[in-house]
């Protein structure tokens, strides 16, 4: 199979609106990454935020490391850090930590910061934040290494003969990628440094009939600074819902994804410039939104995997609230049974097992039912010899 192997994951911002109780939304959270890893979900990235209502969760760290206690397979990452807000060396020693605690299940996402007003609050000028996401970038990688001392000052942080207190339990490390949306700057960091990329652009509308050329772009990049990019490291994010059958899948949708959209982007963000008053039907044309049967989301997955030319190591599903509770993990449940193994290889065996079964069906199992067959009638010759075996006992 063509993309064999491909991972599966969430990346969990999160959307909780405006009313809803925080602290059950937290805790539905933490539920929700119990979940997926119980129906074998690959990752889940957990996004940093702190302004704008919405997107609730401050610190990813603390949740992975509530969420490793409560699962035993799915990796955890930060979906993103935003290295401006942060000095380098404090980001580098949680996340070795954390990939102390996680015995490896830890993943560092890194961006710049998604939201302005974030950044406002701590005194930090938007067009600074992408040059302090690359220096802070070059400290981290650099500490990472574990091969000696390192040095460095820039205009807002300073690093004296620094080195990590544990080297990673990874080798050599733990995963470390970069977001990338509208602009081609994540990228270009990402292989400047040689780490993996996480594409936000494919759920925006243009965004997948971009990426191919992204990648290219990074590819010619990192061949600069000696590295090289590898696809398996790549992810590619957009929005899904799964139900029985289309029309189902989009009227559970509807009514929240309309409440987001007017009620974050909308109002809140003053709907950013990717946003259209219509992003539901949008992306479904464009291919960045995946509502509907098993088999319609399985073939939006084909197609947002032949815009990256060439394929990619995972598909991560932008987490929402757009259906009720029950729904959204009916959603991911389906998905689980029905979308995941199409990709990941395993249904090949059981398939070649019945199709062998079927094709041998008359050599294998006929003489099966002619030894069948036989037993009954050995057992009906059996039973008359019987009955005159007791007659002669009783005379």
């Amino acid at each position: 199979m063509p993309h064999a192997g491909l991972k599966f994951g969430i990346f969990l911002a999160p959307f909780h609106r405006l009313g809803d109780n925080p602290t059950l939304a937290l805790a539905r959270d933490l539920e929700l990454l119990e979940r997926l890893d119980t129906l074998g979900f690959d990752e889940a990235w957990i996004g940093e935020h702190h302004s704008a209502g919405w997107e609730t969760i401050a610190a990813p760290e603390v949740m992975i490391a509530a969420a490793l206690e409560r699962t035993r397979h799915i990796r955890l990452g930060s979906g993103v850090t935003s290295l401006p807000y942060h000095h380098p060396l404090l980001v580098a020693q949680r996340f070795v930590q954390l990939d102390h605690m996680s015995r490896g299940r830890v993943m560092l996402g890194c961006g710049p910061g998604a939201l302005v007003s974030d950044a406002y609050m701590m005194g930090i000028e938007a067009k600074d934040q992408r040059r302090r996401m690359e220096e802070s970038l070059s400290a981290i990688t650099a500490l990472l290494r574990c091969d000696g001392p390192v040095t460095m000052k820039t205009d807002w942080f300073e690093l004296r003969e620094a080195r990590l207190h544990l080297a990673p339990y990874s080798h050599p490390r733990f995963p470390v990628s970069v977001a990338s949306s509208t602009t081609p700057s994540g990228a270009l960091a990402a292989a400047r440094h040689g780490l993996g990329l996480i594409s936000l652009g494919a759920g925006l509308p243009g965004g997948p009939q971009k990426l191919a050329a992204q990648w290219r772009l990074a590819e010619e990049e990192a061949a600069k600074h000696g590295h090289a990019m590898d696809r398996a490291d790549w992810r590619l994010v957009v929005n899904l819902h799964v139900a029985e059958d289309d029309e189902a899948a989009m009227a559970q949708v509807r009514a929240g994804e309309r409440m987001e959209t007017e009620g974050y982007f909308g109002e809140v963000l003053a709907r950013p410039p990717t946003r259209t008053e219509d992003p539901l039907g949008d992306g479904l044309r464009a291919g960045t939104t995946l509502v509907g049967s098993p088999d319609t989301v399985a073939a939006g997955i084909e197609r947002l995997l032949g815009f990256t030319e060439g394929g990619a190591g995972g598909v991560l599903f932008r987490s929402h609230e757009w259906a009720d509770r029950r729904q959204t993990l009916h959603s991911y449940e389906l998905f689980a049974r029905w979308v995941m193994p199409r990709f990941q290889g395993s249904l090949r065996m059981p398939t070649e097992s019945r199709d062998w079964c079927v094709a041998n069906r008359e050599g294998i199992f006929a003489p099966n039912l002619q030894a069948l067959r036989q037993a009954f009638t050995d057992a009906g010759q059996a039973v008359p010899e019987m009955d005159r075996l007791k007659l002669r006992q009783k005379a």
